[in-house]
């Protein structure tokens, strides 16, 4: 905000700045608690490895162009030495696409989430797909998450990017589950997803299909999230060596680690398992009160 203001009116003083976008001039001074300095680190690099997948072949200068246009306030410096730290100088091999691909023929679902209110467990489940680097190539990780406890109950990692791999994270969702009749599923509009082998799984268990709208993933933000916290707390930890290391790690992070200790603030500060187990005492009660 402020930047942008110094850029448009670079004859103004700090005071006058402030008054102009209406802001107490020691509010320009505050410093960011250490926490907030590394978390906006971890999501402009995020932000930097998506531009760097969908667009191959662009340079720093252009992925400081694109961090604009998405209102990063970021410059080219910056940007060249996150990509020289996280290896994304030299162009990618064609063969790695990105994850989401929706110019295919498949039917399109409307989406059944957006201002949804969720009430209990397996009203609705969330899908989607990231990639995670290994010294030569990509590998994929298809995750499926409870939209109200954020419990990842389904995931497959795969070295092709295809229907196959979000078909394994869906058949274990749908054994550990076992979900009634008209729970929705919401993913984006990728052939992963569209195919017919994936919607006829679907329909077989009785799922309401939902997908986001073109151009928009934060209408699956909390899958979003949950990839974020995965490559932050497990993956830039580490370096895969081989598929089989990479897997061993995320089994753990994902089984072990996300759903069995970590700490949700959106669940009142308890794991997943912890709330769902919570959540369905509550039910209990409740019916035996009837």
């Amino acid at each position: 905000m402020i930047a942008a203001a110094m850029e448009e009116y670079p004859q103004l003083s700090v005071r006058a700045l402030c008054e102009v976008v209406g802001v107490d001039r020691s509010w320009y001074y505050q410093k960011p608690t250490a926490e907030e300095v590394v978390q906006r680190d971890v999501e402009l690099r995020d932000a930097i490895e998506r531009i760097v997948l969908e667009f191959p072949g662009y340079g720093y200068k252009r992925v400081t162009k694109q961090l604009h246009r998405q209102k990063w306030e970021v410059n080219h410096k910056r940007v060249l030495r996150v990509m020289r730290e996280e290896s994304l100088l030299c162009q990618l091999e064609r063969r790695f696409v990105v994850t989401t691909d929706s110019t295919h023929g498949h039917w399109i679902y409307p989406n059944l989430l957006e201002g949804l209110v969720l009430h209990g467990l397996d009203d609705a489940w969330v899908a989607d797909i990231t990639y995670i680097r290994l010294p030569q190539s990509f590998v994929y990780l298809s995750a499926i998450l409870d939209a109200y406890s954020r419990k990842c109950i389904g995931w497959a990692l795969s070295r092709f990017i295809d229907t196959r791999l979000t078909l394994a994270a869906l058949q274990m969702a749908i054994e550990s589950r076992q979900p009634p009749p008209g729970f929705i599923h919401h993913s984006d509009r990728g052939v992963q997803y569209a195919s017919g082998g994936y919607i006829g799984v679907l329909e077989s268990a009785g799922a309401r299909i939902s997908m986001s709208a073109k151009g928009n993933p934060y209408d699956n933000a909390k899958a979003e999230s949950f990839f974020r916290t995965l490559k932050r707390e497990e993956v830039r930890l580490n370096s895969y060596r081989t598929f089989e290391e990479a897997r061993s790690n995320i089994s753990h992070f994902i089984e072990d680690v996300y759903n069995q200790k970590r700490l949700h603030s959106s669940l009142g500060y308890l794991p997943p398992v912890e709330f769902e187990a919570a959540e369905t005492e509550k039910l209990t009660l409740t019916l035996v009160g009837r």
